[in-house]
């Protein structure tokens, strides 16, 4: 079925702390705020393919769109709307993805490379080589002080055992080597390689980490089971069943104080899942400890970073040391049940192995539309962002669940429109 999508929108996102959503046009963008909802800025010079904002702040970084007269998808813009002032202009060798920013730092993702700066002075401080990311796949901490990257991890290529794929990225993604359901953890504080999480069996669709960044929910690209992790200790704290059909997730939210993760898939529906405040520390003790027994490989421990940062890790991977681990580890996994280590099984027999079920859930008015979904940190409501160009609200009943009543519909593009009122 083909995705609705309204053609002068070519961007839209929330903020980091989902109070604000920025919005690419054909024309230029504009930032609106949620709640109350209104238009707080616009700028018409041009399509912009990616706008995306620093929490409530003046910056922005944008990107041109693809196809479109005198924008460039390769040209990175750091703005100040509130000064009318370009900060800084940076040219990429290849289309610009996705851009992520919290108050330290700056991320570009390419399709085959991610670069990090230092938001304070624009400089570069590490580019990693990824395996064929052409769906930008990726997340940063908002939280600056525990600031982490998580991204497909890149495998050793089944033909060629303990050689990286990363060391001969095929030229078109169609040829790229299979991926897998891990997931690297990459701190932009010490720039090393933090963790290694086994979090599927099929690859990746989606991450998201919370405000805090002690977070992490992954899903794959089945969709039916969405899983969230502790950053970087990889011990895996909940496992959440979105449907038993697959489908393509579309985002994944945790509000401000991560009691709730809102996820938005194809099927035109939003499901919210409680994170209970008590497991947490009953995890933390369950036996699912992020570190290994002396008789287990240590590929989901790497918490204090490995030495070296990024290209020690490879070296260590091409090597052998993770790439056997990890197949040393699937065995392992197989013959016993009682050493899962954040991977596919429990470790106690106290866990439930059926995955809960949402809390709470949506169906979005129409059919078809791409959504992203946030909740809001001021009011009970799961605030929806859709492709053909609208912005939903829905009540949330925070303590009896259920299906959500939309309350408010707005349109993104018209001014006219920006108080169209109750939908319902």
């Amino acid at each position: 079925m083909a995705e609705r999508t309204n053609s002068n929108m070519l961007f839209a996102n929330f903020n980091q702390d989902f109070s604000c959503i920025s919005v690419g046009t054909r024309k230029g963008y504009s930032i609106t705020n949620c709640d109350p909802f209104g238009r707080v800025y616009t700028m018409n010079d041009g399509a912009r393919g990616i706008v995306e904002m620093l929490f409530c702040t003046s910056l922005i970084a944008l990107v041109g769109a693809a196809d479109q007269p005198q924008s460039s998808p390769r040209k990175l813009q750091i703005v100040n709307t509130k000064r009318h002032s370009m900060i800084c202009e940076l040219l990429f060798p290849s289309s610009i993805l996705a851009v992520k920013l919290n108050r330290k730092t700056l991320v570009i993702v390419l399709e085959t490379e991610i670069y990090i700066y230092d938001i304070s002075n624009m400089r570069l401080l590490h580019v990693i080589e990824t395996t064929p990311n052409p769906e930008a796949i990726c997340t940063l901490s908002p939280s600056a002080d525990s600031s982490y990257l998580a991204y497909p991890s890149p495998v050793p290529s089944p033909a060629t055992p303990g050689i990286s794929a990363i060391n001969s990225v095929p030229s078109s993604s169609s040829n790229a080597a299979p991926q897998s359901g891990d997931v690297l953890l990459f701190s932009t504080r010490s720039l090393t390689v933090a963790n290694v999480i086994q979090a599927h069996k099929s690859p990746i669709s989606f991450l998201s980490i919370n405000s805090t960044g002690n977070l992490l929910a992954t899903s794959s690209d089945k969709g039916t089971v969405i899983r969230v992790w502790t950053i970087p200790g990889a011990e895996k704290l909940y496992q959440f069943r979105r449907g038993t059909r697959e489908a393509k997730i579309y985002s994944m939210n945790f509000n401000s104080v991560s009691t709730l993760l809102a996820v938005s898939s194809a099927h035109d529906t939003v499901h919210i899942f409680k994170l209970a405040r008590g497991k947490e520390g009953s995890g933390s003790t369950n036996g699912q400890s992020s570190s290994p027994s002396p008789s287990s490989d240590s590929v989901d421990t790497v918490e204090g970073g490995v030495d070296g940062g990024y290209e020690a890790f490879i070296e260590k991977k091409r090597n052998g040391g993770v790439s056997s681990s990890l197949r040393k580890r699937s065995l392992q996994v197989t013959k016993t049940l009682s050493h899962s280590m954040g991977g596919y099984l429990p470790n106690t027999l106290t866990e439930m192995w059926e995955p809960s079920r949402d809390f709470a859930f949506l169906r979005l008015p129409t059919s078809g539309a791409r959504c992203v979904v946030a909740l809001s940190g001021t009011m009970p409501q799961v605030m929806v962002i859709s492709s053909e160009g609208y912005f939903y609200s829905y009540n949330i009943d925070l303590e009896n669940g259920g299906e959500c009543s939309l309350m408010k519909q707005y349109s993104l593009l018209d001014s006219g429109d920006d108080s169209s009122g109750l939908a319902e």
